[in-house]
């Protein structure tokens, strides 16, 4: 008997832990699974022969729910750490939608203003429902955290004032004036994101390295006490072009090689999927156990 509650304990406890703690490649790792399947087994090998031991119908009806609530949440975390895919994050264009088939679904990003309002957060959208993904969401054998990123919106206007349109060839959406600033590199020992964009009617493709307010105030050369934008303009032909290097801080325009570029940083989600034991399942098998415990505490009525 010792040894199934403490097996069925220690099934119960990681799939509580898998929850609380998601993403850890451990509970990926072949090892650990075959040490879950094991616990099964040390929690179901001896259940005939206490049964046996037990006085009355209604323990042995509670010992064997508390055992078959642990057993489900084992098979319940092993489906999670050998079939469920591994963590992502998704990254998508104000206003995108991205189908999630592992969701059953599509996830619908807000458009966003310059100034990163909006109006909504991201949707997930199934069956003619949606469903608001917020810093924490369980869905099933799924965890969707939405986090926060920063990401530059970018106006770009000629010499008179003129807006001109930018594209992005490269990125999520060729028409967004948002950067998403997937892309990094190390900059004076800091690691820094960074994307593009081309203005086609100036024949001009601009790279676009972005400095947290920290990271600027460690830079004194980029004179900002704010967030900043590198620009670095370059021709069609991506040859850098005279007096083509500006930092603009947040907010600010910026004029180089015959345009002026005005920079909004602001922050905008992207959701991360993570795998976890289903927690409907691990409800239901919390359920039997509480139930199951239950049952073997009543006092026995004569």
């Amino acid at each position: 008997m010792i040894a199934s509650l403490t097996a069925g304990a220690a099934l119960i406890v990681c799939a509580l832990v898998e929850l609380l703690f998601p993403g850890k490649d451990l509970y990926h790792y072949g090892w650990f699974n075959v040490l879950l399947a094991a616990l099964i087994v040390v929690a179901v090998y001896p259940l005939a022969r206490t049964l046996r031991a037990l006085s009355t119908p209604r323990e042995r009806a509670g010992f064997t729910a508390g055992i078959a609530g642990a057993v489900i949440a084992g098979f319940a975390t092993i489906a999670s750490g050998l079939l469920g895919p591994d963590t992502q994050v998704l990254v998508a264009a104000p206003g995108a939608t991205e189908r999630v088939d592992a969701l059953g679904g599509s996830l619908v990003f807000p458009i966003a203003a310059a100034n990163g309002a909006s109006q909504s957060g991201v949707q997930l959208v199934r069956g003619g429902r949606a469903l608001a993904v917020t810093a924490r969401r369980y869905d099933g054998p799924f965890l969707l955290v939405a986090l926060p990123r920063p990401v530059v919106s970018v106006d770009v206007s000629d010499l008179r004032g003129g807006h001109l349109t930018i594209t992005q060839p490269t990125g999520n959406a060729f028409l967004s004036p948002v950067l998403l600033m997937q892309a990094q590199q190390v900059i004076a020992g800091m690691t820094v994101p960074y994307d593009s964009f081309a203005v086609p009617a100036e024949h001009r493709v601009v790279k676009a390295v972005l400095f947290s307010a920290e990271q600027a105030e460690r830079m004194p050369s980029l004179g900002a006490a704010t967030a900043a934008v590198l620009f670095d303009v370059e021709n069609e032909n991506e040859v850098e072009v005279k007096n083509g290097i500006a930092v603009a801080p947040d907010g600010h325009r910026v004029t180089l090689a015959g345009i002026q570029l005005l920079p909004r940083v602001f922050e905008y989600p992207a959701v991360e999927v993570i795998s976890v034991p289903d927690i409907r399942v691990v409800g239901f098998a919390l359920v039997l156990v509480i139930a199951g415990a239950i049952l073997t505490r009543l006092p026995q009525t004569v």
